[in-house]
C-alpha cells in the first residue's frame, strides 16, 4: 500500500445513497482532526440522504475537506490512477453502488475512484449497508473482496457496552480508521 508521500497523505471518501448518512459525517469529522488531505465525493442519491438524515448538505462539509468533486465530474483528478492516494472509503456504501464497484461500472466519479482503487491495488473499504442480505448482496460482497475490497458492514458492536447511538458510530468509525491505518482515536477498544 505504500506509494510515497503524496499517496500517504491523501484519501477519498464517498458517500452513496444508503441510510448510514451519520457514519459518513462522523468519519469526515475525525478525518479533518488529521493531516490527511481528504477528497469527498457524494452521488445525487447520497447527498439526498445525507440531508434528510443528518440535516446537513455537503456544502455544510466542506470545511471538513480539502476536495469536494462533483459525482459527474470525470476529469477530477481522483478519477485517474495517476493521482495517488492511500485508499478510499465508501460509507455508506449502498447495494448499488456496490454492484457497480462489482460489475466494474465507472459511469459517475465515486465507481470510477473505486475502480482506479482496485486497479492499483490501493485500499478500498466499502460499509455496505443493507438488511437483510440476498444472494446477488453476497455475491457482489465476494466479487469485490476477491477483487481486493473490504467490505464492512457497519454491525453493532454491544462489548463496550454503548448508551448511546453516538458510541456506535464511533465504533464503526474507528474500525473504518483501522482499515485505512489512521490513527485516530474515536472508539473505545478491548482489552
Amino acid at each position: 500500500m505504500s506509494e510515497g508521500p503524496a499517496a500517504a497523505g491523501r484519501l477519498i471518501v464517498g458517500v452513496s445513497g444508503a441510510s448510514g448518512a451519520a457514519l459518513a459525517v462522523r468519519l469526515l469529522e475525525a478525518l479533518a482532526e488529521t493531516e490527511l488531505e481528504v477528497h469527498l465525493v457524494a452521488t445525487a442519491a447520497g447527498r439526498a440522504v445525507l440531508e434528510h438524515e443528518t440535516g446537513r448538505s455537503v456544502d455544510e462539509l466542506a470545511g471538513l475537506v480539502a476536495a469536494v468533486h462533483a459525482p459527474d465530474d470525470l476529469f477530477a483528478p481522483i478519477a485517474s490512477g495517476s493521482f495517488r492516494v492511500r485508499g478510499m472509503v465508501v460509507v455508506p456504501c449502498s447495494m448499488k453502488t456496490l454492484a457497480g464497484v462489482a460489475a466494474g461500472l465507472a459511469d459517475n466519479l465515486l465507481l470510477r475512484a473505486a475502480d482506479v482503487c482496485l486497479k492499483e491495488r490501493r485500499r478500498l473499504v466499502l460499509v455496505a449497508r443493507e438488511a437483510p442480505l440476498s444472494l446477488i448482496h453476497l455475491e457482489n460482497m465476494r466479487t469485490v473482496t476477491l477483487a481486493g475490497a473490504v467490505v464492512l458492514p457497519p454491525v453493532l458492536t454491544m462489548y463496550t457496552r454503548p448508551t448511546t447511538i453516538e458510541e456506535l458510530v464511533d465504533q464503526i468509525t474507528g474500525k473504518v480508521l483501522d482499515l485505512l491505518d489512521v490513527d485516530c482515536e474515536v472508539r473505545r477498544r478491548w482489552g
